[in-house]
């Protein structure tokens, strides 16, 4: 879509950037850049000793002793990327982890669902990924069902968002994820048993977890009558009180304007003997998917000026206002929010909802490891289409002046 030379930029939407950039002087950051210092190697080869180490430690019995393992893992992976470690003990860390997931606590699921999700991150795409990616559903679709403890349900969808994303190499595995996704707030019941209600999080996360997914498929291959649900239901969550569940909802509703998935009902319509389409004679889904898009107008025009009580909080009311301005400018002018935060001294810019939703997700998943992923992880830098200096000019010197790309 076209932008207009005036569109406004949310420059001072900078994502958190300085507690990031905080992060990143951390002490295991210093650890990590000391690792790659020359001279270092005995710090590397102690390094990767701790990490086996921890590796090992997974499989003990005592519950606590594999948690800390793990914590220990995933510092390790935050703090640098383990490329070397990840070629000699790929598989042994993903079938402890997904050992963890099976019998562990819910802290021990947290922390085993987190490092999968890095693991993926690092292994980047190809048959590792999409290996992880076929062994660890089936365990992550039982664990939903052993229990609701919102902690728990958290981690293990937003791991499943991270291994699809990384190895999904068709839209069909990726909407079976996605269809498991929305399965943990729309269960599929049999008639003796008693629904559980999930809490707000559950439900914010699952639907950016599901819109996260949803910015690498084509809408238009998936199940008109699950898009169908899907687009009602979100509506729905634009009434309810807690804001992350709006706002989640909302950027959900704005990709999916963006990637055209709202109007594919209007292609369905019935058909003459010839091929054509009948304008007067059109389908029931086709006038309700239009009554949807002017309700969900209207209710961002409504959030967008939303006013404060007593009890709201004005930082919260103050990203709603903002976050649904930006959607229903999007809604009615078709112009997309631009973002730019703060890589080291580099800016990482945005310009789609995809784009943004992709960025946001990466980002609160990986804390304090998003700087340092950024800066070296390629996979990101292909999906964020960021390239920082530093590697702009090591490509430099190794290109002639005719070469020169950057």
């Amino acid at each position: 879509m076209g932008k207009r030379n005036n569109q406004r930029k949310n420059a001072a939407m900078m994502l958190d950037s300085d507690d990031d950039n905080s992060s990143v002087s951390s002490t295991s950051t210093m650890r990590s850049d000391l690792m790659f210092a020359p001279g270092n190697d005995e710090v590397q080869v102690e390094k990767d000793s701790l990490l086996d180490q921890a590796v090992d430690a997974l499989y003990e019995k005592r519950g606590s002793t594999r948690e800390k393992a793990l914590a220990s893992i995933l510092e390790a992976f935050n703090s640098s990327l383990q490329h070397e470690f990840v070629e000699k003990k790929f598989a042994t860390l993903l079938h402890q982890c997904l050992n963890c997931i099976k019998k562990g606590s819910s802290k021990e699921i947290c922390l085993a669902s987190h490092v999968i999700g890095v693991l993926a991150l690092t292994v980047g795409c190809g048959d590792n990924a999409n290996e992880m990616l076929e062994e660890s559903l089936p365990v992550i679709s039982q664990a939903f069902k052993s229990g609701s403890e919102s902690t728990k349900t958290i981690a293990l969808l937003e791991c499943l968002a991270i291994i699809t994303f990384v190895g999904g190499n068709d839209p069909e595995q990726t909407e079976k994820s996605m269809q498991v996704m929305w399965q943990v707030v729309h269960p599929k019941l049999k008639s003796n048993v008693v629904a559980v209600k999930p809490s707000a999080t559950v439900i914010t996360t699952m639907v950016f977890a599901w819109s996260f997914l949803l910015t690498t498929v084509d809408g238009w291959k998936l199940n008109p009558k699950d898009w169908q649900e899907s687009i009602s239901y979100l509506s729905s969550l634009l009434d309810k009180d807690d804001r992350s569940v709006r706002i989640a909802a909302g950027e959900a509703l704005a990709l999916i304007f963006e990637i055209g998935s709202l109007e594919k009902f209007s292609v369905g319509t019935k058909s003459s003997d010839d091929g054509s389409t009948e304008e007067g004679n059109k389908p029931r889904e086709y006038v309700h998917i239009q009554g949807l898009k002017a309700k969900i107008i209207n209710q961002a025009r409504d959030l967008s000026a939303e006013a404060g009580g007593k009890s709201a909080a004005k930082k919260d009311l103050t990203n709603q206002r903002n976050m649904f301005r930006d959607i229903l400018e999007y809604f009615e002018d078709g112009y997309s929010p631009e973002i730019s935060i703060k890589v080291g001294s580099d800016l990482l810019q945005t310009s789609t909802w995809s784009q943004l939703i992709q960025l946001n997700f990466l980002k609160h998943f990986l804390g304090g490891g998003f700087i340092k992923h950024m800066q070296e992880n390629e996979l990101l830098q292909d999906v964020l289409g960021f390239t920082p200096k530093k590697k702009c000019l090591d490509s430099e010197n190794r290109l002639s002046g005719s070469e020169k790309v950057c």
